[in-house]
């Protein structure tokens, strides 16, 4: 995962304020210690164990198939898949992307962007 001592930016403010949500899932699920991606029961009470990799791949399919997507299609990486994609399309700066998703080949990154252009200025937009 991360390299011990490294920092990474994170964006602060705006609708989708990741510190204000990480504080309000700390304080909500009284976490003081331990992993901070937990399990929770249906009662809504977090676990003390960490969230798997498959248990974070099967809510990634489970939420897809809620939206009438293939489950099939869709996989844990595709959360980081979908950052970069995103990140791409908002004109990020390579570079950028690289120093959050920590990738050391720049090949690998962008295989994880997914067709980020692929419609942007389509010489067939508009003609339906």
């Amino acid at each position: 995962m991360g390299q011990p001592g490294a920092t990474i930016a994170i964006i602060r403010g705006g609708a989708c304020c990741r510190v204000r949500a990480l504080k309000e899932w700390l304080d909500a699920a009284r976490i003081e210690s331990g992993p901070l991606f937990r399990p929770v029961a249906k009662g809504g009470r977090p676990g003390a164990q960490r969230l798997t990799g498959k248990s974070v791949c099967d809510l990634v399919k489970a939420y897809a198939e809620q939206l009438g997507l293939k489950a099939a299609d869709f996989g844990a990486h595709s959360l980081r898949a979908g950052f970069l994609t995103s990140a791409a399309r908002r004109g990020a700066s390579v570079f950028k992307m690289r120093d959050v998703s920590r990738h050391k080949s720049m090949d690998v990154l962008q295989g994880y962007v997914r067709d980020a252009d692929l419609f942007r200025d389509h010489a067939g937009a508009g003609l339906l």
